[in-house]
């Protein structure tokens, strides 16, 4: 790992419980293969490739073996360096993914870097750049890219006489949004605290909760914001698996994708 003025004591936790339905495999979406190995496999080997964390914890879903057969042989190719791997099982959200990630940390540990392995392909320069911003202070810090569509806000029309199914309400300023992806890093006091308050929300509340970062910004916590990758596409659909394997064995690889 290269040294860095102040450099926390940072962990990753990994989320890999997902059911993956949309990709229509028929099998976790961390199971999915991608250029010849799971898109679990290609997170992993890029957190490490990194070289920001002390121990990666691995939530996976529960009872499944081959992921976790994945991962403990992977743990014996770092057995001569690299970080501690950590497998847990996820539970029924990811909120209760994280917490189980968060349940298996080490002491001593400063901070935490939650990283969706469907971003299997996110450069090293991302994690740097989240690993820079919280050793220079920040409380929580996510990447995040511009919006270059238009943005409109709907809703859904009223009555069976309407032309269309949605009306629209409004539009957002563009210049103003930004599409936010993992890993988003956290002090780790700061992280705990924001899961610990989200235990009181009622099921509604929790279901409007669609990352980490939200769960701190109701803390009153700043969210500080760094650039993040084009590359970092997050695995969900049959055309996203195909814009993955094209990064991976095109003729420019990811040459051409901006860090």
């Amino acid at each position: 790992m290269s040294e860095t003025p102040n450099r926390l004591v940072t962990a990753v936790i990994l989320v890999a419980a997902g059911s993956g339905q949309r990709l229509g495999y028929g099998m976790p979406k961390a199971a999915v293969p991608l250029g010849g190995e799971p898109i679990l496999m290609h997170a992993l080997r890029g957190i490490v490739a990194s070289g920001i964390s002390s121990q990666v914890c691995i939530a996976l879903p529960a009872g499944n073996d081959g992921l976790r057969r994945l991962c403990e042989d992977f743990r014996e190719e770092l057995a001569d360096g690299g970080p501690l791997l950590t497998i847990v099982d996820g539970g029924a959200t990811r909120a209760d993914s994280v917490r189980a990630g968060l349940d298996a940390l080490m002491d001593g540990t400063d901070a935490v870097m939650v990283h969706d392995a469907a971003r299997a392909l996110t450069p090293d320069s991302v994690f740097h750049r989240i690993a820079d911003a919280l050793a220079a202070g920040a409380e929580a810090v996510i990447p995040a890219i511009a919006v270059v569509d238009t943005v409109k806000t709907v809703k859904a029309t009223a009555g069976g006489g309407s032309p269309a199914p949605e009306v629209v309400t409004g539009t957002a300023p563009r210049e103003d949004l930004r599409a936010v992806q993992t890993p988003q890093g956290f002090r780790l006091p700061t992280l705990q605290r924001a899961h610990e308050a989200a235990r009181s929300l009622d099921p509604q509340q929790s279901a409007a909760v669609t990352d980490d970062a939200l769960l701190v910004e109701m803390t009153g916590t700043p969210v500080h914001v760094v650039r993040g990758s084009t590359q970092s596409l997050k695995i969900t659909t049959p055309l996203d698996l195909i814009l993955a394997e094209g990064l991976l064995e095109g003729p420019l690889g990811a040459r051409w994708v901006e860090g």
